[in-house]
């Protein structure tokens, strides 16, 4: 009975509109009071769901992020970007992907991704001839490659929960994420010729080269980063301390265009979106602990090792449980939530660990743009000032690229795990 209150207090407020980690916090307090435990039990188990090392260094890449993109980076990559592809048929669409692959390489979010460039490029994409709807729709799927890139915040929560490193985790989501952008890329091209979307004028290799030297500096904090992780100099928390010096460094000194009186404004607001996601893992973990202690995982894992033990088909379960979970929830918290009993359930028919948190993740991140929980569709409607119907239609030839791109990390190990046995033995 007490289970059967969590459950309904948490879908009932998440029907209705409340936040997902006010739904969390709820439905806990509704199961603890109902059992009779002491309320003490919550501000306990959120601490030990937020005291884990690896955790802050999600506030660094946050400021690291904010850092360079109010010191110019937008614009710089955009510039790259249309440098690179725009000349081709729907080149603009192109560059949109393009932008949102270097542009990961900085926030490690997909939300920072969509409202940071989607200001620039909806617009942009409007004006030249694109239609709303499908400018919003591309701005919210290419941003879902951004998370798959390191730094990767949903890949640090991953680290937290299962103890694999960090730094690995970074690079398995490498050849996903230039996979989704690929992809994405060649679904641009053939709907821009599909419906004759325009292209602009080839403005040289002399344009080209300006805005690679232009945005170096902000392409070189991935490298940065991955550099430090790679070497062992330092840890992935420290890695973050010295992104945030460097970005600070870049936008202020190098590009000019960070006024240090923004700073504390910068910092602040990078603080509060940090708690936000920090409040969002201690109420998912006070969650976590009740489903655990009611042995719902355990249940999990023997039904449907009743089903099937065949890892093919427990893949495909997997995915498809995730697939419905990432339309009506938050990553973070459905990461907090199923990743370790998923994880359980897929050690046992063999499946290598960081396979599975690669392929886990990238399907969250397709939840990003499907409805009716689909964040990023809901900022880049918000910005292009459509209705949600009409990015949805928009969305899907996406969403099916993107799913392609899934089933092909999910059924071929290699994509996920070559890159970081390779680099990190």
């Amino acid at each position: 009975m007490d289970l059967f209150l969590l459950l309904a207090v948490f879908f009932g407020t998440l029907a209705i509109g409340v936040p997902v980690a006010v739904c969390l916090g709820l439905s806990s307090l509704a199961y603890i009071l109902a059992a009779g435990m002491p309320v003490v039990t919550i501000p306990q188990r959120m601490y030990a769901g937020m005291d884990v090392f690896v955790l802050l260094c999600i506030p660094g890449f946050i400021l690291a992020g904010n850092l360079m993109n109010f010191g110019g980076i937008t614009e710089r990559i955009i510039r790259l970007a249309n440098a690179l592809v725009g000349w081709m048929r729907g080149g603009l669409a192109m560059a949109n992907v393009a932008d949102s692959m270097m542009f990961g390489g900085v926030s490690g979010t997909a939300v920072a991704d969509v409202a940071a460039t989607g200001s620039v490029m909806i617009p942009g994409m409007k004006k030249s001839g694109y239609t709303p709807e499908f400018a919003a729709a591309i701005t919210a799927a290419s941003s879902t490659v951004g998370p798959m890139l390191p730094p990767s915040v949903p890949m640090i929560i991953v680290g937290a929960l299962s103890g694999i490193s960090v730094g690995k985790l970074f690079l398995a989501g490498a050849v996903p994420g230039v996979l989704m952008g690929v992809c994405m890329a060649i679904t641009c091209y053939v709907l821009a010729v599909r419906h004759n979307f325009p292209r602009q004028e080839w403005k040289g290799m002399k344009e080209l080269v300006a805005a690679f030297l232009a945005a170096f500096w902000a392409l070189a904090m991935t490298g940065l980063i991955l550099g430090g992780l790679l070497t062992g100099i330092a840890t992935p928390t420290e890695t973050a301390i010295v992104a945030c010096i460097y970005a600070f460094i870049v936008g202020a000194f190098v590009y000019r265009e960070l006024p240090i009186r923004k700073v504390p404004t910068i910092v602040i607001n990078s603080a509060i979106s940090s708690a936000g996601i920090l409040a969002l893992v201690g109420f998912a973990n006070v969650f976590g602990s009740i489903l655990a202690s009611e042995r719902i995982p355990q249940m999990l894992v023997s039904v449907v090792l009743t089903l099937t033990d065949n890892p093919i088909l427990v893949i495909l379960l997997i995915n498809v449980l995730l697939l419905i979970v990432g339309m009506f929830m938050e990553t973070i918290a459905a990461l907090i939530i199923l990743f370790v009993p998923l994880l359980g359930l897929a050690t046992s028919v063999g499946i290598d660990p960081l396979h599975f948190a690669t392929f886990a993740v990238l399907n969250l991140m397709i939840g990003l743009t499907t409805p009716p929980v689909g964040v990023c569709l809901f900022v880049a409607c918000n910005i292009a000032r459509v209705p949600l119907a009409g990015v949805i239609r928009a969305v899907f030839p996406f969403l099916v690229s993107n799913i392609i791109v899934l089933l092909m990390v999910s059924y071929y190990p290699p994509f996920a795990t070559w890159l970081p046995n390779t680099l990190m033995p």
